[in-house]
């Protein structure tokens, strides 16, 4: 979207909110905030919607991607966790 009479787009907004709370908060912040939204999500949600979603996102996922999509991130997943 272009800019009108001066006046930043929500994307422009959203985008320097981020980055300005990217400046002022570190790692710790992120995983407080994260671990909150998840105790809230699974308080409303039981078992049978995590499934549900996981296996929507697993078939959209696997419409979009080839095979070597999958060779690719299982290598540089095996990777990570041979260096910890």
């Amino acid at each position: 979207m272009a800019r009108n009479h001066n006046k930043m787009t929500r994307e422009e907004a959203g985008r320097l909110g981020g980055l300005a709370t990217a400046k002022n908060h570190g790692k710790q912040f992120y995983q407080e905030i994260g671990q909150k939204g998840g105790e809230a999500t699974s308080r409303t949600h039981d078992r049978d919607f995590y499934q549900e979603i996981g296996q929507k996102g697993g078939e959209a996922t696997s419409q979009k991607h080839d095979k070597d999509f999958y060779r690719k991130i299982g290598r540089k997943g095996g990777e990570s966790r041979n260096k910890t």
